[in-house]
């Protein structure tokens, strides 16, 4: 059970002018502890983690400011964020979910589509972000190519190879992989990304307005996007014809599709083990 530290309660309560009340233990995260806190005004909701993950916390919140100044698709507001004695603490609105309809995906599916129009000269960002607690290199480049092979493949191909979770085979396939990427995406301007689209990052509020949570901002090609919310699924055949209604993908996203997953898959496999180098596997064999 999460037990949030008395010195993140202390300072909460210093910052906000509250009092707290109930903390109840919050499921469904996998790296930091989190809780509901209830005050006089309204709950809040409290992660913190060690402070080596400053890094980590910190850019979410930039994460969560981002999409937030687009104005299209709603985040979790932030009450504040620091460190005190060894803990990094993050403090948002907690937000009271209800039920789901298909006129709520198709929403979903409309403003995720509208947030894709927000773009940039270059693929990536100013700043480096992370999934999961990967550290994520949005170092800018030109071409979408470009960027998912230097910025998104290669630096997770090489923390599997030195963990042994890929061979020299599947480093051979990769590398045959890159050379014929070059005219394989759509030329299109770069999007700006939530990055880790899955259906446990989206929830629908008690109005059913959605509202997505731990970002990994970039801008990146918007199949990539779209591609990852295929591969768990959760999404509703609403939101994918709301998103093509307002704003259509090129021709041959469906073959493009696993190229893309290689991405999570290969974060997956680093974080969660060999379980998943087999679809990789899988992959790579139709493709080269």
């Amino acid at each position: 059970m999460s037990k949030l530290p008395h010195s993140v309660q202390d300072r909460v309560e210093m910052e906000l002018d509250v009092s707290l009340g109930q903390i109840t233990p919050v499921s469904g995260g996998c790296i930091s502890q989190s809780v509901r806190v209830d005050t006089q005004h309204s709950p809040f909701f409290v992660k913190w983690d060690t402070s080596d993950r400053r890094a980590m916390f910190e850019a979410e919140v930039h994460g969560l400011m981002l999409l937030a100044e687009t104005e299209e698709i709603r985040v979790p507001e932030i009450y504040g964020w620091g460190e005190c004695d060894g803990t990094v603490y993050l403090v948002t609105e907690f937000v009271e979910t209800g039920s789901m309809t298909s006129d709520n995906y198709w929403d979903l599916g409309c403003r995720l589509a509208n947030l894709h129009t927000h773009t940039s000269d270059q693929f990536g960002l100013d700043w480096d972000t992370y999934i999961g607690t990967l550290p994520q290199s949005n170092t800018r480049h030109e071409t979408w190519a470009d960027f998912f092979v230097h910025e998104r493949l290669k630096p997770q191909i090489e923390r599997a190879r030195e963990a042994g979770f890929l061979s020299e085979q599947d480093i051979g396939r990769f590398d045959t992989l890159f050379g014929k990427m070059a005219d394989w995406f759509p030329k299109e301007k770069p999007a700006l990304l939530h990055g880790d689209l899955w259906a446990g990052n989206v929830l629908f509020d008690e109005s059913g307005e959605p509202v997505v949570i731990d970002p990994a901002v970039y801008y990146g090609n918007r199949e990539m996007e779209l591609a990852f919310t295929h591969l768990f699924g959760g999404f509703s055949q609403e939101f994918y014809e709301a998103y093509q209604e307002s704003f259509p993908l090129a021709g041959g996203f469906e073959e493009r599709k696993s190229v893309y997953n290689l991405y999570p898959l290969l974060v997956h496999l680093n974080l969660f083990g060999e379980m998943y180098i087999q679809p990789i596997r899988e992959t790579l064999r139709r493709y080269v």
